[in-house]
C-alpha cells in the first residue's frame, strides 16, 4: 500500500509517519514544507494543478493530512487549515489515483459541550474560535468533496513531543522551573477545565487503522473521558517526585479555590495559567489576559470564550464509532503520557 503522508514532521504526523513505517506491507511518501521532506510542497500556496500532477505519479493508494496550524490569526489558520485542505480535495478529485483521504480533524470543531456529556460524531459543531471555524470548515469540505473520505476528530493530544504551549507542556514546564529553583510552592491558573486527552501514539494506531478501512464520515477518536486539569497537575506532580504545594491560582466564579498538596510557607515564583490566561498577580505584575469575559456561575449553557481552544469548560468524546468502525480503543492511559511529558520537560533541567 502507497501512503503519501502530508505533514510528517508535525506533532501528530511524527508519530503517524513511525506507525506506518513500523508496518512492512506500506510504502511511505513524505510530502511537506520542510528539507527532509520527500517531496517539497506547500498546500497554502501551491495549485491543485502541481499536486494532481504529483499523485498521478506517485499513484498513493491513501493520502493521510496530519498538516494545520494550530495558531496565528484568522487569515492564516484559513490559509494552512482550509485552503490547504481545499488544494488536497481538489487534486485529489482531478487525479486518476483514486487514492482514499484520511483527514485528521480536531475537538475544536464542536465548541463547548454541555459539563457530563460525551460529544458523539452526530453533535452539532460550534465551534468558538477561528481554529475550531478553520478546522470545521476543512471537513465540510471533505464530507462534500465525493471522496473516498473519513475525517479523525481527535481530542486533547498528549504524550511525548507535547507542545510546551499546550495546558500539559505549561504544566510541565512550570513545573520543571520549580524544581530547578528549588521553590516549595507553585501557583496554577486555569485548572478547572476539563478536556478528554488522549495519547498522541494511539491517535497514530486510529490513522493507521482508518487507512486500511471503509469507513467514511467523521469519527472520533478520544479516551472517552473528560479529565480536570487540576487531576491532571496532581498526577503530574507525582509522576516528576515535585514535594512542594500546588494551589490553584483561579477557578470557576463563586467556587472555592482549593489547594492541590500540602501547603507550604516558601515564597512563590511561579503563577501559571495552564489555559493561557494571564492576571495581574498580588505583588502587582502585569500580565496579558485572554480576550473575553468570565460567564456567570448560573449560566446553563456552555460558555466558550474564557478557554483560548474555543472548547468551554468541558470536552468528552463518545468514541463508540471509533470502537465499532475501526476496532479502535485507547490503550495508553494518562499517567503513562503525563510521564513521558515530564521525561522530555526533565531533560531541560
Amino acid at each position: 500500500m502507497r501512503v503519501l503522508l502530508i505533514g510528517a514532521n508535525g506533532y501528530i504526523g511524527r508519530f503517524v509517519a513511525d506507525r506506518l513505517l513500523a508496518d512492512p506491507a506500506v510504502q511511505l511518501t513524505a510530502l511537506g514544507r520542510g528539507d527532509d521532506a520527500d517531496v517539497r510542497f506547500d498546500l497554502a500556496t501551491g495549485s491543485p494543478g502541481a499536486l494532481t500532477r504529483f499523485l498521478d505519479a506517485v499513484h498513493p493508494g491513501v493520502v493521510v493530512n496530519c498538516a494545520g496550524a494550530t495558531r496565528g490569526g484568522a487569515r492564516e489558520l484559513t490559509r494552512h487549515n482550509t485552503v490547504a485542505v481545499a488544494t488536497v480535495c481538489e487534486a485529489l478529485r482531478r487525479s486518476g489515483c483514486g487514492a482514499r483521504l484520511v483527514q485528521v480533524g480536531c475537538s475544536a470543531e464542536y465548541g463547548p459541550s454541555q459539563p457530563g456529556s460525551s460529544t458523539a460524531e452526530d453533535a452539532v459543531p460550534r465551534p468558538g474560535g477561528p481554529y475550531g471555524v478553520s478546522k470545521l470548515a476543512a471537513t465540510e469540505l471533505v464530507l462534500g468533496s465525493g471522496l473516498d473520505a473519513v475525517v479523525l476528530r481527535v481530542f486533547s493530544p498528549a504524550g511525548p513531543g507535547t507542545p510546551a504551549g499546550s495546558p500539559l507542556g505549561r504544566l510541565a514546564e512550570a513545573m520543571r522551573r520549580a524544581m530547578q529553583s528549588g521553590d516549595g510552592e507553585l501557583r496554577l491558573g486555569g485548572l478547572g477545565a476539563q478536556r478528554d486527552f488522549i495519547d498522541v501514539r494511539d491517535v497514530a494506531r486510529a490513522v493507521h487503522a482508518a487507512s486500511l478501512s471503509a469507513a467514511q464520515g467523521v469519527i472520533n477518536i478520544g479516551s472517552g473521558r473528560a479529565v480536570r486539569l487540576r487531576d491532571a497537575a496532581a498526577t503530574l506532580a507525582r509522576v516528576a517526585g515535585y514535594g512542594g504545594a500546588l494551589h490553584e491560582l483561579d477557578g470557576p466564579p463563586g467556587a472555592l479555590r482549593p489547594t492541590i498538596g500540602h501547603p507550604r510557607t516558601e515564597s512563590v515564583a511561579h503563577r501559571v495559567d495552564a489555559l493561557g490566561h494571564h492576571r495581574a498577580d498580588s505583588l502587582g505584575h502585569h500580565r496579558p489576559e485572554a480576550q473575553g469575559h468570565r460567564a456567570e456561575a448560573e449560566h446553563a449553557a456552555p460558555v466558550s470564550y474564557p478557554y483560548p481552544d474555543g472548547c468551554g469548560s468541558w470536552q468528552q468524546a463518545d468514541v463508540r464509532t471509533a470502537r465499532d468502525r475501526l476496532g479502535w480503543r485507547p490503550r495508553i492511559a494518562l499517567e503513562e503520557s503525563l510521564a513521558d511529558i515530564w521525561m522530555e520537560a526533565a531533560c531541560r533541567i
